[in-house]
């Protein structure tokens, strides 16, 4: 179990890699967690490539506090990170799914700590509400039936709370990562974001930068499948200096 730097129960896992030299940060998507099946297969692949650590964001699986939607969630993030370098892990990257995607961003902006950034159908902004799916997600946030729904049916505890201030936007942090290499997948079949959020995530970028846009491919973990994920250890592993 770790703890955020606002007092925050993290649950997290680790996939020891005997060398020590390559650490993947898996961040889930919203309702996810390290422990779901689609999250777990991720993890199971990139163990071919160094360490793997998973953790669950707040409010979600068995970590404590309530889901901010991107915002607090650096933190779970941050301690995670933290996690590996304390263990020896030389090289540390992120990799991070929709939700999670929109973290790995804003994180390797405002903390720091890492080495490169995956982003995998990520939002590029906030309050989007142009497909039927982020519809329902904004109805299941902003009212309190609709989180009484995702704590009940999606064991999410969602945060009731309105952003104040609102945060930065990842398309507004993405080009601080630079000389840190970013990584943005997205689906041309995403029914959650479409590829615009990955073209302007990327417009706003600075190198070393690369965008993927993958035939067929539907939304986050749900979709990734296993070769996906090995082109994506396999980048990671290009990328950082060894």
């Amino acid at each position: 179990m770790l703890i955020s730097a606002d007092g925050v129960r993290i649950s997290a896992v680790h996939h020891p890699d005997s060398a020590r030299d390559l650490a993947f940060v898996v961040a889930h998507g919203f309702t996810g967690s390290w422990r779901r099946p689609r999250v777990a297969a991720v993890m199971d692949v990139l163990r071919a490539y160094g360490g793997v650590i998973g953790f669950d964001f707040r409010g979600h699986g068995a970590s404590g506090g309530h889901a901010t939607m991107g915002d607090r969630e650096v933190l779970d993030l941050d301690a995670a990170v933290a996690w590996a370098r304390q263990m020896g892990y030389r090289r540390v990257a992120t990799v991070g799914f929709s939700m999670g995607g929109s973290v790995v961003v804003r994180h390797a902006a405002l903390h720091g700590g890492v080495d490169a950034v995956v982003a995998v159908s990520a939002p590029s902004r906030w309050y989007y509400r142009g497909t039927p799916p982020m519809r329902r997600i904004h109805l299941a946030i902003n009212h309190p039936v609709g989180r009484l729904v995702t704590r009940t049916v999606l064991k999410t505890r969602v945060s009731p709370r309105r952003w104040n201030p609102i945060p930065q936007a990842p398309k507004d942090l993405a080009g601080r990562l630079s000389p840190v290499p970013l990584l943005i997948v997205h689906g041309d079949r995403d029914a959650y974001f479409p590829v615009d959020h990955a073209e302007q995530l990327y417009a706003a970028a600075r190198e070393p930068r690369e965008l993927w846009i993958e035939p067929g491919l539907g939304h986050a973990e749900n979709a990734v499948g296993p070769e996906l994920v090995k082109r994506i250890g396999a980048w990671v592993n290009g990328r950082i200096p060894g």
